[in-house]
């Protein structure tokens, strides 16, 4: 049995972080804590780009342009919606987080959830504070493992089956060189 597992170094890896200005108060320090987490799994800086959107509606659609670009292992999603009177809240995280699930699945490029769901300020505030316990240090780690999860299953998927080497089958399935019995009885 094989088992694959993402790793906490990606040296050589470049990843997009797309960020809401929106409640920049905490999305800056989600950024800046993502930022750390990076370069804590060996991401040089020239290896990361920002994104700037207005708010959490538009990630879906940066975090998707981004990955079809094809430069990135990775995608890290930043932004805060704090609940207020009204049912925008419901609105805005819904559509953020379905979006953000749709990119990834339609760009087959991982997509790190970072967008923060909150009662309160203060409770955006807890999640957004110093240290790995950080939202956005979370989401960028979760983006290296998975990136380099990915690079692992489809090294995986490349590797022939054990007892068969590869390209030691012909056009059909069999051995290279053996001849088919169709019409032979």
């Amino acid at each position: 049995m094989r088992q694959l597992e993402g790793s906490t170094t990606a040296a050589g890896l470049r990843f997009a972080i797309v960020v809401a200005k929106f409640n920049d108060f905490v999305t800056e320090r989600l950024q800046t804590a993502a930022v750390e987490a990076l370069a804590a799994a060996g991401v040089s800086n020239d290896d990361i780009c920002v994104i700037k959107v207005p708010g959490a509606f538009e990630i879906p659609f940066a975090a998707r342009q981004a990955a079809q670009q094809g430069r990135f292992a990775a995608v890290v999603c930043l932004g805060c919606v704090i609940k207020g009177e009204t049912a925008h809240f419901e609105y805005i995280a819904s559509a953020a987080s379905h979006g953000i699930a749709d990119a990834a699945a339609a760009t087959g490029v991982p997509m790190a959830f970072g967008l923060l769901t909150t009662s309160s300020v203060e409770e955006a505030l807890e999640r957004a504070g110093a240290g790995p316990s950080n939202k956005g240090w979370e989401a960028a780690m979760a983006a290296v493992e998975m990136a380099t999860l990915q690079r692992k299953i489809t090294q995986a998927g490349r590797r022939a089956p054990a007892g068969h080497a590869r390209g030691a089958t012909g056009r059909r399935g069999r051995p290279s060189g053996a001849r088919g019995t169709r019409g032979k009885q």
